[in-house]
Formats: structure tokens, C-alpha cells, sequence
């Protein structure tokens, strides 16, 4: 099987133990196991219980507290509807196992996550791409959308919130895409590993499985509530889907961590608390963000509706990813560049995580685009 290198994820690879100011990392600033648990208020009680669990393969499925924690972050999920995944690229993988055969057409929207349309092609998949545009706000052309769809495809790839764009497609829009796909029968996969992180705290964003029977959710305990480390995620999907994704998941995983998803759970339940920690976070941040875009002629962005990545056009005469590496070199500051995306004369800027690193990191690219100029 041949697949494509994962660009995002490579560059990653690449650079981020060396980077002086991450800006590249796209999780809200990580938890420790410490202050997670100080956070609950039963640190003690919850430390012993860790430290004297028995570590056999656990929960095959997931357990029962942590279906249910992820099954009420949706109007009509129950734990039956879950399904723990090795975190959101875990989910994302999963489905695609599941749903893609050799032939299929897939509908997949870009700049996005590159999972969504290259694990398709490796798959032998037809895979159409519909290019998300700057002047659009990086939101679909429904026409064009539907001059795509035809009784030949199979699943439609959505990324909502949208990386690395942050940008939102609401209910409005997804209805109406729903509307498309429910005329031929097709399945919906969206990855919503950032839904939850909308910058404006009186709004929501749906899911898909709240809005269509064939959709299907992937989450992650990354990026919203900063625990990276425990690689946990989910599919959440109608439960003939759900068995379908079980019965390749037998050949892959068997089960997640006993202990990942014991702090997952225990996130989850305390998910209003992390939610008073990260959403002040995030927002402060992208005022510092909006302020710096404001003072840099040569940068401007369409401004994130939620998430913590901005996706930021540039007007120079250098490549993305010359542009990347030279400033990762001369200043240490990690970005991601367009190439990535496969979009060139833009890069990708996490704005969430530490602030200091923040702050310092926009001065060394500003003084690295003087130096260019």
C-alpha cells in the first residue's frame, strides 16, 4: 500500500523537541497528571486509585465512565454510540478503515487535516478535493459541493472547527450539506477534535451525529483538554456503525491505556473546570494574536472562530517552507508552513499554548521578516 507523507506531521516530528517558542504545537496549553488532578479538589483519593490499578488490557471498548462522559457531549449519543479510540487520529483512521473501499468516491474540503484525503487515496479511493478559499473565509462552496456529489460517493471528509484555518462551519451550513449527502445515501465523517473551543462562549457548533444518521464524530481529549499525552480519542456514530469500526479495531488497538482513559474520564467529568482554565487562555491569546496581525503589513489572516491555530497569509517572496525553516533556524520559533496544507503563501500559527512563549515567539517573527526584507 502506498500512502502519501504526512506533511503536518513530519515537519512536527522534525522540529518541535528543538523549538525555543512553540508556536507550532495546536493543544491548549498541556495539563499535568498534578494539576489535572489538584483540579478535581480529590488529588489524594485519585493518585492512590492509579497507583493500585492493575494494568491488564482494561476496557476493550472503552469503559463505561468514559462512554458516558464523551456520549454527553452530543444530544443523542449513548455509551453504546462510543467507541475509544488512540486519539483523534485513531478515530479518524478507524472510520476510514471502516467505511473506504477501492473505488470509492470521497469528497474531501482542504486545507484540512491530511488524514482525510490521503488515507482515502492509499485506500485506492476516487478522491475529490474541494479547495477551501481565503475569500470564502475558508467556508465551502455548497454549489460547487453539489456539482461534486453523485450516487457514486461514498463519504464526504468535513474537519469542523477547521485545521488550520479556524474556521466554522455552522449549523446552517452543515444542514445543507447534510440535505446533499442525505439525497444519495452518503456517509459524512467529520473531524471535531476542536468543537467545544468556540471563542465565543454563548454560541455552540454542532456535531454531524446530532444533525444526520450517517455521520459520523471523531473527538480528542488533545486539544481541547490539553492532554495530549494520554492519546486518547473516540468515534461516535450510529451503532451498526460503531460495531462495523469494532471489528477492525480488534486488528489494530484491542484497547486503549486503563490509566488514559481512567484521567480521560476524570477530565471529562471535571470538563467545566477545564473550561474555566482554557477559555480565557485561548481568548487572551488571540487578541495578542489580532494585535500583532494589526502591526504587520506583510500578514493578514481570516480571524479564527474557534480553536487555537490560525491560518496566516503572508506577501513575500519566499517559499512556506523556506520561510519555516529559516526562521526555526535563525530564531528558533516553530510554525508549520502552507506547503503542509498544500496551500503555499500561508503558515500555520498556534496561538493557545504557553503565553510567553507566545509573546516572545511573534517578536522573533517580526524581527525575522525585517531581516528578510
Amino acid at each position: 500500500m502506498e500512502i502519501s507523507r504526512f506533511g503536518v506531521e513530519e515537519w512536527m516530528n522534525t522540529y518541535e523537541q528543538e523549538a525555543r517558542y512553540n508556536t507550532g504545537e495546536t493543544c491548549v496549553e498541556s495539563l499535568t497528571l498534578k494539576e489535572l488532578l489538584n483540579l478535581t479538589g480529590e488529588a489524594e483519593g485519585l493518585l492512590e486509585m492509579i497507583k493500585t490499578m492493575k494494568l491488564d488490557y482494561g476496557y476493550i471498548r472503552g469503559s463505561d465512565n468514559f462512554r458516558q462522559e464523551v456520549a454527553r457531549l452530543y444530544q443523542n449519543m449513548t455509551p453504546d454510540n462510543i467507541l475509544a479510540t488512540h486519539g483523534g487520529s485513531g478515530g479518524n483512521f478507524l472510520a476510514l478503515y471502516t467505511l473506504v473501499n477501492p473505488g470509492d468516491k470521497i469528497i474531501s474540503l482542504r486545507p484540512t487535516y491530511q488524514q482525510l484525503y490521503s488515507i482515502p487515496e492509499s485506500f485506492q479511493a476516487r478522491v475529490e478535493i474541494l479547495e477551501l478559499k481565503y475569500e470564502d473565509n475558508f467556508l465551502p462552496d455548497l454549489n460547487q459541493l453539489a456539482r461534486l456529489i453523485d450516487k457514486d460517493t461514498r463519504l464526504i471528509c468535513l474537519n469542523n472547527p477547521n485545521n488550520p484555518t479556524g474556521a466554522v462551519m455552522g449549523k446552517e451550513i452543515l444542514s445543507e450539506i447534510v440535505s446533499l449527502a442525505a439525497k444519495y445515501d452518503c456517509y459524512i465523517l467529520c473531524d471535531e477534535v476542536y468543537r467545544g473551543l468556540n471563542h465565543d462562549p454563548d454560541s455552540t457548533i454542532p456535531s454531524i451525529v446530532d444533525l444526520y444518521d450517517r455521520g459520523i464524530s471523531v473527538g480528542s481529549m488533545s486539544k481541547v483538554y490539553s492532554l495530549a499525552g494520554i492519546r486518547l480519542g473516540w468515534v461516535a456514530a450510529a451503532k451498526e456503525i460503531i460495531e462495523e469500526c469494532q471489528r477492525r479495531r480488534d486488528y489494530t488497538i484491542i484497547s486503549c491505556g486503563k490509566i488514559d482513559d481512567f484521567i480521560g474520564a476524570l477530565a471529562l467529568k471535571n470538563k467545566d473546570k477545564l473550561k474555566e482554565r482554557n477559555f480565557p487562555k485561548v481568548l487572551a491569546q488571540r487578541e495578542i494574536l489580532d494585535d500583532w496581525i494589526a502591526k504587520q503589513p506583510e500578514l493578514e489572516y481570516v480571524r479564527p472562530e474557534a480553536g487555537s491555530v490560525a491560518f496566516i497569509k503572508y506577501d513575500l517572496d519566499i517559499s512556506s517552507r523556506e520561510f519555516c525553516q529559516r526562521l526555526m533556524e535563525e530564531k528558533g520559533v516553530l510554525l508549520v508552513p502552507g506547503s503542509c496544507f498544500a496551500r503555499e503563501g500561508f503558515f500555520r500559527l498556534a496561538f493557545a499554548g504557553n503565553r510567553a512563549e507566545l509573546e516572545q515567539g511573534l517578536k522573533e517573527i517580526s524581527s525575522f521578516i525585517k531581516n528578510l526584507k
